[in-house]
């Protein structure tokens, strides 16, 4: 096993774990079938994604195994990015103590489609990656970096984002809580303040890309924004 491979594969077993770690906790139990429900998609799909690009796409791997607040360049991304940190904390945590106070409920067959919107948000973002090997966790342009204007990138800007929003109300709702959406939409508005910044950061460094902005001229969702 490589030490991108270890890496990365370490990579997955924290998030997991900590994401497991903040709805059990809130929630003071483990008899939270909602909870192993969505570990088990989430852990599934993350782990098979990274297995897929380490065999595709090394370089990819390599660029997105550096993330959060502390290794962004820009001090907008650093708040930011700290902002998006803790609510996603939220997002999970919420709906543990919801479980255990009994705020709201949510249908089981509300649930599973839930789940599926976890997997549809997380294979759009794969679909993405395909197109974009230059697509970072951090804010930055490398050098000799292209402007992608095909696949999902011929219709929105920020495909990547518009995916997570998909992954993100699902998790609220696969985790059985509606009071998990208020977290979840703060959450859209950090991604949307994130989006704004890196465009004025790509407009700046990234050669071509207000030719692109003017040529798609939609950020999250084709005809509207």
């Amino acid at each position: 096993m490589s030490p991108l491979t270890k890496k990365a594969l370490f990579g997955c077993v924290q998030t997991v774990s900590l994401a497991a770690a903040t709805i059990f906790i809130a929630a003071w139990s483990i008899a939270f079938w909602e909870a192993w429900l969505y570990l088990l998609v989430f852990s599934g799909t993350t782990v098979s994604v990274t297995l897929y690009f380490l065999k595709y796409d090394p370089s990819l791997v390599k660029r997105r195994l550096t993330a959060g607040p502390r290794v962004e360049k820009e001090k907008n991304q650093k708040i930011i990015m700290t902002f998006a940190f803790v609510l996603m904390l939220a997002l999970w945590a919420v709906p543990g103590l919801d479980h255990r106070w009994h705020w709201s409920s949510v249908p089981t067959s509300l649930v599973l489609i839930a789940d599926l919107l976890v997997i549809l948000g997380i294979l759009l973002v794969v679909y993405v990656f395909k197109e974009n090997s230059y697509a970072a966790s951090t804010v930055q342009v490398e050098k000799d970096q292209p402007v992608i204007s095909t696949g999902p990138y011929a219709w929105i800007r920020h495909p990547m984002y518009a995916a997570s929003f998909l992954y993100i109300i699902g998790t609220a709702i696969a985790l059985g809580s509606l009071v998990g959406l208020v977290p979840a939409l703060l959450l859209y508005g950090v991604i949307i303040a994130r989006l704004l910044d890196e465009e004025r950061y790509l407009t700046r460094n990234l050669s071509g890309y207000e030719a692109y902005r003017q040529k798609v001229r939609y950020r999250l969702i084709p005809k509207i924004w």
